[in-house]
């Protein structure tokens, strides 16, 4: 089972979370790539894109936040943060 919980944040406060599962036999980054695809859908977002910044905490932490620089659309919150909970 892999589990990513996705966060916005607006003012240092979270506006909505959801946590996706994935249970299947893709590798990590799919999982990651579906996950938050899964995510953006549900909190009716457009995909943000993996700028270097994002990439390099999610390989060191598991974990990255996605700015207005991430997203083609204008957001109205702070950013969106994903984080790698559980893996298989």
């Amino acid at each position: 089972m892999f589990r990513m919980w996705g966060k916005i944040f607006h003012e240092n406060r979270m506006l909505k979370d959801t946590v996706i599962c994935i249970d299947n036999d893709l590798n990590r980054t799919r999982k990651v790539y579906q996950a938050l695809e899964d995510m953006c859908y549900e909190f009716d977002l457009s995909k943000p894109l993996w700028l270097d910044s994002n990439k390099n905490d999610f390989i060191r932490h598991s974990k990255t936040r996605f700015t207005h620089d991430s997203f083609v659309e204008d957001i109205d919150f702070d950013y969106l943060e994903i984080q790698v909970i559980e893996e298989d």
